[in-house]
């Protein structure tokens, strides 16, 4: 069955933390950025867990360990423990724990975090190509990673060992700006081998399964600040999703965004998960949020109006996804943007 191509943003007459009972946050650009709280975070997760909502934290991030993970929300000032935390370390280790037998060698190119998974699904890791590993896995190290573990990896798959990758996105950010992601790493051994890893992190069917394995989640939401990964697992997942607009995607970006990387909601941050959502509505020939009206010209955006920015940005989203149909929105919606401060 085809899925329907989403035009507008949906509203909701209900806060978000109680019409979905789980919450699968991303972490970096959602909950924290550069080792600190985003605003707003600490205390709308509070409420949001206080009113019955379940808050699971879903990383890409295959290094830290859950209970690192947890430990370091804690500090923030977001009670958490290890359960409350999935990994791509934790995908990729069930990935390859269906396709070998127990108790296997997997050749680990990565770190703790990937260990610590194949460890719990009966899997023993190893740091050679010559310990006969039936398998390789590659997970985001960290920046002191040696070159001399793609090397290994590349021994591996040349003797036909199959290749694993718990995520391949291209950057990470840090506390000094952005940096190589395991996509990068992952791009090293590609090159070298022309081999394809199997990857199992968002926005993979994988990560969204181990998510849902490990929740229980009935009514999942998924809240992420990236179009590429946490909007496109959302879609690939068939459940909704909030985009909170304090990490990488701006609004020229979400105004262009393809099918299967349109938000159910979008909001500014967490706070939005508190709230309600307006609806937008179809007004002649345009679309209205609020107090802002947005229609398709003939080479632009165009968005009339006063009132919350946001209102704004989600009737522009309608005009752009409208008349971009099952495509991406060409028309310049610069003038629009600058005209909401976005």
């Amino acid at each position: 069955m085809s899925r329907s191509v989403r035009t507008r943003p949906g509203g909701s007459g209900r806060a978000l933390s109680e019409a979905y009972d789980t919450a699968l946050l991303d972490l970096d650009g959602v909950v924290y950025a550069g080792g600190h709280a985003i605003r707003h975070a600490v205390e709308s997760l509070a409420a949001a867990r206080a009113g019955g909502m379940r808050l699971a934290y879903v990383t890409n991030n295959a290094l830290r360990t859950p209970e690192a993970v947890a430990a370091h929300l804690t500090a923030l000032g977001i009670p958490s423990a290890a359960e409350d935390v999935i990994t791509s370390a934790q995908a990729v280790a069930r990935l390859i724990s269906e396709q070998v037998p127990a108790a296997s060698r997997v050749l680990v190119i990565g770190g703790e975090g990937l260990r610590v998974a194949l460890r719990e699904r009966g899997l023993v890791p190893v740091e050679s190509a010559d310990d006969e590993p039936v398998a390789v896995v590659q997970g985001y190290g960290g920046p002191e990673l040696p070159w001399g573990r793609f090397a290994e990896a590349c021994y591996a798959i040349a003797r036909g060992v199959p290749w694993f990758a718990s995520n391949t996105d291209l950057t990470i950010p840090s506390a000094r700006g952005i940096a190589p992601g395991n996509g990068a790493a992952v791009e090293v051994v590609r090159i070298a081998t022309g081999a394809e890893p199997q990857v199992a992190g968002k926005p993979l069917p994988p990560m969204h399964r181990e998510t849902i394995l490990r929740t229980g989640a009935k009514r999942p939401l998924v809240v992420g600040d990236r179009l590429d990964t946490d909007i496109e697992g959302a879609f690939n997942g068939d459940v909704d999703s909030l985009l909170v607009l304090t990490g990488v995607t701006d609004g020229a970006q979400l105004l262009r965004a393809a099918p299967r990387f349109r938000p159910t909601y979008v909001d500014a941050d967490l706070r939005g998960m508190l709230t309600g959502q307006p609806d937008v509505v179809a007004v002649d020939g345009g679309f209205r949020c609020g107090g802002w009206t947005a229609v398709a010209g003939p080479e632009r955006l165009e968005v009339e109006g006063e009132g919350g920015a946001l209102d704004g940005l989600r009737a522009l989203c309608a005009a752009a996804w409208t008349a971009a149909g099952d495509g991406v929105c060409e028309l310049d919606g610069g003038k629009a943007l600058a005209r909401l401060g976005l």
